[in-house]
């Protein structure tokens, strides 16, 4: 299978058909956006195995759960505010409560609405699944990780969200690299500060190391791919190296990355740390690279973290 030069929904959809026939259990279930995560191709080899429900996103986590109840594995579909918020308290229960096997995608996640403006720009939906009890999050940050990670979610038993980019990604892993679901993924190794990042964030947390290896600093960047659970053992570990973090997410700051990280750090190795993502802010209409550069998710606003961050570890730990 091509892992580059494609688009992320385009790998999602062959890795669906190929283990849908490993696997006969799996079903999609979709909410009028087949055309939009190009799952009619899934529908044209496995026309039984798809129900469009339209317009209903509640609904189509209420068909998902039954189908999970009676042995099947659904995977679901729509937008990312559609797939969270709206749909919340059916994922709770019928999903969640009910200890039931749905895998939930979200489309298009932070500012990846783009044009569809801030109604369709959920910059809250992790943080609002980081709340369910036994619910997995994760976000592939390009096609290598999606499908070597793809086995790990087809056998991983229980809710989980996927937040998913659809459009071009940016490369970053190489087609050997091994992930593992829950434990987060070191990319370079640094001594100074660490960055967390995870989704579009890696490639921008990648492009400021680089700026800071410019200036003398040398700083660590890990993909955190699994939001929950989280590896603590992995965070823990670098802030006791490091002693600086900053966290950069395609998210609001609130309940999402960043708070999770520091939740980590508080309650195991208090650390001075960072947090780049949006701001306790609505989206808006914009393209990608306008609206990193109004929502400050760019390299430079991750240097711009890190001087900070080193600014407090160099005088806290002096005691100043």
């Amino acid at each position: 299978m091509e892992l580059r030069n494609r688009q992320l929904r385009d790998i999602y959809v062959d890795l669906l058909i190929h283990y849908a026939e490993i696997y006969p259990e799996i079903v999609i279930v979709e909410a009028d956006l087949m055309k939009a995560l190009k799952t009619t191709l899934f529908a044209e080899k496995y026309p039984e195995r798809v129900v469009n429900v339209g317009v209903a996103e509640s609904n189509m986590i209420g068909v998902a759960s039954g189908l999970s109840n009676m042995g099947k594995l659904p995977f679901t579909h729509t937008f990312t505010p559609f797939a969270t918020r709206r749909v919340y308290d059916q994922v709770m229960l019928s999903v969640a409560y009910a200890q039931l096997n749905v895998k939930m995608v979200g489309s298009d996640p932070g500012i990846m609405a783009q044009l569809n403006g801030g109604t369709h720009m959920s910059l809250e939906d992790a943080g609002i699944m980081r709340n369910i009890p036994t619910m997995t999050i994760f976000e592939p940050v390009d096609g290598v990780q999606l499908a070597a990670m793809f086995p790990q979610i087809i056998k991983h038993y229980g809710p989980m969200y996927i937040r998913l980019l659809r459009q071009e990604f940016d490369p970053i892993f190489a087609d050997d690299q091994v992930f593992e679901l829950g434990k987060a993924t070191p990319i370079i190794e640094g001594t100074d500060v660490t960055i967390f990042a995870t989704g579009i964030m890696v490639k921008e947390a990648l492009d400021a190391q680089k700026i800071l290896l410019e200036k003398g600093v040398s700083a660590s960047v890990i993909n955190i791919h699994t939001l929950k659970p989280i590896d603590v053992d992995a965070i823990v570990k670098e802030a006791k190296k490091t002693k600086a973090v900053v966290t950069a997410e395609n998210h609001n700051i609130i309940n999402g990355l960043g708070s999770a990280v520091a939740e980590v750090l508080a309650e195991n190795c208090p650390t001075v740390m960072e947090r780049v993502g949006t701001k306790d802010h609505f989206g808006e209409v914009g393209k990608k690279d306008f609206l990193m550069e109004k929502f400050g998710l760019k390299a430079q606003n991750i240097v711009d973290a890190v001087n900070k961050v080193l600014l407090r570890k160099n005088t806290c730990c002096k005691g100043e």
